[in-house]
């Protein structure tokens, strides 16, 4: 059973219990903290995308387009579509000979309220490249141009650019492909359902593929890379995942997915986590995730410190006014 693990205060009362499930493996699988149920099977949803991305590199497009570390880690993303991501899209679409509109993810506001409104004031006009899988999905379509495969239905689960995927992700998180039970994403990409256990194997071996084969640990290597070098594409300005990527220093890697999922792989350590939020909230996630860290002895006190507002969250009323705290429950 999930267990509580997120209490958000209002006042002096818990107006809110969010309950959800965490697993940390180490290098040989074994488990060796978890909350509730590590087996428990939900989507890996934009997790994901770092395994994802892999097959940009493997399938020779990240070569023969020239593209660079900045554009694989916005492959990885979950960007908030401010001007350096959407112009990132836009170059990687350059170099690989096709338009925003081959882009066939959907038409969506930044993820960020914030940078929506204010595009939405300044009179943006939101196209494909906005969506915060843009990234992904070009990536996709370089895949395509490198192997010749059909443009007009890559999302389709049985396309050959998603099966190769499947097999990545079948790889990286040590399960049968016919384990994976496959649904839609938001953007209509395959979607993967595998226990949370698998997932933290996924970005253990993303972080440590050295027991992979040579062409796995090659292609795992430059995404790990790539998203530490330029943490400031996997969300964005202020982003989580870009926070937690730039004051950690290059020991680790972490991927939010919608419906309360996060993943991360530690470097240093050999280590993987997985977690899911049960409620789906994505903003309770962090106190979570740098309790863990915590836990775990990953963090310097310098890098606990530059990451000490996500230990216990501040909740803020619409006029930005403090009025409660998001803090773990257990």
């Amino acid at each position: 059973m999930s267990v509580p693990l997120i209490n958000v205060w209002r006042g002096t009362i818990v107006e809110s219990i969010h309950r959800g499930d965490l697993v940390v493996v180490d290098a040989d699988d074994k488990i060796i903290y978890s909350l509730g149920n590590p087996q428990k099977i939900t989507y890996f949803r934009s997790s994901a995308k770092a395994i994802q991305a892999l097959n940009v590199v493997k399938s020779g497009a990240y070569d023969k387009y020239k593209l660079t570390e900045r554009e694989l880690s916005l492959i990885c993303s979950s960007h908030y579509a401010e001007e350096f991501h959407l112009q990132t899209v836009q170059s990687i679409l350059d170099k690989i000979g096709l338009h925003k509109n081959n882009i066939l993810g959907g038409i969506v506001a930044s993820l960020n309220p914030e940078i929506a409104l204010r595009q939405a004031a300044s009179g943006h006009i939101i196209d494909e490249r906005y969506s915060d899988c843009s990234g992904k999905q070009a990536g996709m379509l370089a895949v395509c141009q490198t192997k010749g495969y059909s443009l007009n239905n890559y999302l389709d689960p049985n396309h050959p650019c998603q099966q190769e995927i499947l097999e990545d992700i079948s790889t990286f998180c040590q399960i049968a492909k016919e384990e994976i039970i496959i649904g839609i994403d938001g953007c209509s990409a395959p979607v993967h359902a595998l226990p949370l256990i698998n997932m933290a194997i996924g970005f253990r071996n993303l972080s440590n593929p050295e027991k992979l084969a040579c062409e796995d640990k090659a292609a795992a290597n430059l995404v790990y890379k790539s998203m530490v070098t330029y943490p400031e594409m996997i969300s964005g300005t202020a982003g989580f995942c870009s926070q937690l990527i730039k004051y950690s220093n290059g020991k680790l890697i972490g991927k939010v997915g919608a419906e309360g999922v996060y993943t991360i792989g530690i470097k240093e350590r050999n280590i993987g986590i997985a977690l899911k939020i049960e409620s789906g909230s994505m903003t309770v996630i962090p106190p979570v995730i740098m309790r863990t860290l915590r836990e775990l002895d990953i963090l310097s006190k310098q890098e606990l410190d530059d990451l000490q507002k996500y230990m216990e969250m501040d909740s803020l009323n619409d006029n930005g006014r403090l009025v409660g705290k998001i803090v773990t429950a257990y």
